[in-house]
């Protein structure tokens, strides 16, 4: 795909899964509270990409050292785009901007910034009208690039097994 802040980007596929994965319990194992990321497995990332989702990777020296994920819920149960007040004709237009991880030795480059644009993109791209993306209330730094990119939050709610979230939405002006 390209570079960004010395780092080449690249979209990611089911062989890359194993990496991912490890990259983000091995960040994850470092955060200050283990309820401010909820962890997919494995299979969780592949049936990610098998419903069409797409994952972006950050890689130095052949090291992937960020990633982040766009996920599509489809129009099925567990899309939030209905408590966003999304109408139900347009729930198959709904994407989300999911997991983000960022190793400690990249950070301070703008990389969540950068995927929330490259994300958003693609989105608006696959005929998206609304993106939204769920935070932890205690991570600033997510919360910060979610309304720099234009998100707005909607509510908030335990998710994610009993996980405290704030939910955000932003509706794509480039509706079809």
């Amino acid at each position: 795909m390209g570079l960004y802040a010395g780092l080449e980007i690249r979209r990611l596929g089911s062989e890359h899964v194993t990496e991912t994965h490890r990259l983000m319990l091995d960040v994850v194992s470092r955060l200050p509270d283990s309820g401010m990321f909820a962890t997919d497995d494995v299979d969780d990332l592949l049936v990610l990409l098998k419903r069409g989702g797409e994952i972006y990777g950050a890689f130095e020296d052949g090291e992937l050292l960020a990633y982040t994920t766009l996920a599509y819920p489809g129009d099925g149960e567990g899309n939030l785009g209905r408590e966003f007040g999304v109408p139900e004709n347009e729930l198959a237009r709904v994407w989300v901007l999911d997991a983000t991880i960022v190793h400690e030795s990249v950070r301070g480059r703008g990389l969540q910034r950068f995927f929330h644009e490259l994300r958003e993109r693609r989105a608006a791209a696959k005929g998206a009208v609304c993106l939204y993306s769920t935070v932890h209330p205690d991570n600033a730094a997510s919360l910060r690039n979610l309304e720099a990119a234009g998100f707005a939050r909607q509510f908030s709610r335990p998710m994610y097994g009993g996980l405290m979230r704030h939910c955000y939405a932003k509706r794509l002006s480039n509706q079809r």
